[in-house]
């Protein structure tokens, strides 16, 4: 119980120590295509790959828990049954939010 508390109570430090570092730069000062050396570029599908992969795995992980929980309280309880499809669905929501950071980074190509 402490540890949530105090997992808590940091998260909202590091949300905005980390805030400046996700930062999106001004319109105009997009790097021209011409500028970026072919490294650069193989970086960044590798970053879209890695989160679109390890997002897909985090909510498989969620998926499964949630899952065998909403079957058990499901089994035990027949009315929770909605409440239990939209808990699954929001785990699955994670590989989405992965699905989307990816097409953002791929978008920042020129």
């Amino acid at each position: 119980m402490k540890r949530r508390i105090l997992f808590l109570a940091i998260l909202p430090v590091l949300v905005l120590a980390l805030a400046p570092l996700l930062a999106q730069t001004a319109a105009g000062s997009r790097v021209p295509a011409a500028a970026l050396p072919p490294d650069s570029v193989k970086w960044v599908f590798i970053s879209a790959a890695l989160v679109t992969g390890l997002s897909a795995v985090g909510a498989a992980i969620a998926v499964a828990v949630v899952g065998s929980a909403a079957m058990g309280a499901v089994a035990e309880k027949p009315e929770t049954a909605g409440r239990a499809l939209i808990f699954v669905g929001l785990a699955e929501g994670i590989a989405i939010y992965g699905l989307i950071i990816a097409i953002m980074i791929l978008g920042r190509l020129p």
